[in-house]
């Protein structure tokens, strides 16, 4: 089966802007919406983060809380008639190895699913191979795991953008 579906990967900083700018991005489709949070509420702060998330979106999406099996409900909601927001791959990531899962395995049965995909799907993500080498091995796992899965979710895309103070930079497509 061939892709007929539409990838788009957003990266950026946090508090970037790439949010907001994935959410026009899917509003503009016209396209029923569907909203795949990979984010856990730890602490009081991120249940006051993901609250704010939902205020911000506002009406008309239907949010799905996927901390884990990301590809497996992107094969769920898989049709022409859904868009797709995947917020955040990072987050994604962290729970993987949290719950001490073979990151590079589900990366595979991500790029499987997303090469197979009807919807349009549009993936943010937090660049975070700009800064300074983590001082720890988790954080330096951390972040040659995301690094991987960006190199390879952009590989795959159609397009692909950097948001850095709410700008856009089309880096693909």
């Amino acid at each position: 089966m061939t892709r007929s579906g539409h990838v788009v990967l957003v990266l950026g900083g946090a508090r970037s802007g790439k949010s907001a700018f994935s959410e026009r991005l899917v509003a503009a489709k016209g396209l029923e919406r569907h909203y795949l949070a990979t984010g856990r509420a730890y602490d009081d702060e991120m249940v006051q983060r993901i609250a704010r998330h939902v205020e911000d979106r506002g009406e008309g999406w239907t949010t799905h809380e996927v901390p884990l099996d990301l590809p497996q409900h992107l094969a769920q909601l898989d049709s022409p008639t859904h868009t797709v927001l995947v917020d955040c791959l990072t987050l994604w990531v962290t729970n993987l190895m949290m719950e001490e899962r073979d990151v590079a395995a589900a990366g595979d049965a991500l790029l499987a699913q997303l090469s197979i995909c009807t919807s349009h799907v549009v993936l943010v993500s937090n660049e975070v191979g700009l800064g300074i080498v983590p001082e720890n091995r988790m954080a330096r796992e951390f972040r040659d795991h995301a690094g991987r899965l960006h190199q390879r979710v952009a590989a795959l895309a159609d397009e692909a953008f950097f948001i850095a103070a709410g700008l856009p930079l089309k880096l693909k497509g």
